[in-house]
């Protein structure tokens, strides 16, 4: 397996074992596709507000969808790569 499906799975496993319920997901989702795939700090506090999260578990939530968003566009799943 390469190491970007490997990336990719592992993002995918830890996201599930996050426990999210289905609203948050959505409004996660539809934060990360509108507002910012990298919200800077007050946006990451308010969306976590507004999804019952911890800025943590959000920052975390975001960190995640953003490689795997990545990945997906056949990027390298950490920013600053020599190949990006």
């Amino acid at each position: 397996m390469s190491s970007s499906m490997e990336s990719s799975r592992r993002n995918g496993d830890v996201m599930q074992d996050m426990n999210l319920a289905e609203d948050q997901i959505k409004a996660l989702e539809e934060n990360f596709m509108k507002v910012s795939k990298q919200p800077d700090e007050a946006t990451l506090m308010l969306i976590a507000a507004e999804c019952g999260l911890s800025e943590e578990d959000t920052a975390k939530w975001f960190k995640l969808r953003y490689s795997k968003w990545r990945t997906s566009e056949g990027l390298p799943a950490v920013c600053g790569s020599v190949k990006d």
